[in-house]
């Protein structure tokens, strides 16, 4: 008995064989047409942060990722894509800086001998100017960021996107060379958890890894007993990680002294000072650098 051809996709044409086995439009991972090339550059390794919502840490996840790599020798990037809201460089203490066009090739914001950093907040007049752009213009923006800044050789390069799954998040998946995955960030409650999986599954429709998820505001350390509050449950991001099966690296309790850190321009990750939260940063970074050097299966 012959089995019946699948269903025609909406986006099927008349000349359509109702194969569904080789039309290349029903492939789950089939790249669109018009699309320019994979960008050159050299990097071993692309991480995208993401998360389903705003307001959960993102940023100071990619920044503290970056922060962890470059401190343990690696050549690292940091591509600030959220171009409504680019805070990477005022958390690095760099907002005032501004990149110099060499060799017509935009040259990043050195932070360190071996962390450079690429944001819109570089190229606009002042904070308080908003980036009022459609969909086509921050896929031309993402172009150049990529091709036309002077990376050099990375190991990795730390994407922060813009929270959701939108045409940074898209775009950048399908225009970097080397994309190791996605880490998705989250905070405990049920409304965040819920966003944090769909970005997960945003991403294995793209055909990535999602490399795993952090659990930010896991609880607020409180300044004069030292006990944990749950100001917003607690256990939603590891649930999260396993019902989708991949790894929960950690989390990250809310801290007065991490917000300050940020406001500051230092990185949390690289404070001296023991406390339970510095402890906890550095468990998730260490645990999440060993599953971005782990090969994929």
């Amino acid at each position: 008995m012959t089995a019946k051809p699948a269903k025609k996709e909406e986006a099927c044409d008349e000349n359509c064989t109702d194969n569904c086995d080789t039309c290349p439009s029903a492939q789950p991972h089939a790249p669109p047409k018009g699309l320019p090339p994979k960008a050159k550059i050299d990097v071993k390794h692309v991480i995208l942060v993401l998360s389903g919502k705003g307001g959960v840490g993102k940023s100071t996840v990619s920044v503290n990722l970056a922060s962890a790599l470059a401190s343990h020798g690696s050549r690292v990037g940091l591509l600030d894509l959220d171009f409504h809201g680019p805070n990477i460089p005022k958390m690095l203490g760099i907002e005032d800086q501004r990149p110099a066009v060499l060799a017509h090739a935009i040259e990043p914001v050195h932070v360190t001998g071996n962390l450079s950093v690429i944001s819109m907040a570089f190229l606009l007049p002042d904070t308080s100017t908003p980036v009022v752009w459609r969909g086509p213009m921050k896929m031309t923006a993402i172009q150049q960021f990529l091709s036309e800044v002077h990376w050099g050789a990375l190991d990795y390069l730390v994407v922060d996107l813009p929270p959701g799954t939108g045409d940074e998040a898209l775009t950048i998946a399908q225009l970097a060379p080397n994309v190791r995955g996605a880490v998705i960030v989250t905070t405990p409650q049920d409304v965040a958890v819920m966003d944090a999986m769909r970005a997960a599954k945003f991403i294995e429709k793209l055909g990535l890894p999602v490399i795993g998820v952090i659990e930010n505001m896991s609880g607020m350390a409180c300044p004069h007993c030292g006990e944990i509050v749950n100001l917003f449950g607690a256990g939603g991001g590891k649930k999260a990680a396993e019902d989708l099966a991949v790894p929960f690296l950690g989390a990250i309790p809310l801290d007065p002294a991490m917000v300050k850190a940020g406001d500051e321009g230092r990185p949390y990750i690289l404070r001296h000072a023991d406390s339970p939260t510095w402890r906890a940063v550095d468990a998730v970074m260490k645990n999440l650098v060993t599953e971005i050097e782990t090969d994929p299966a």
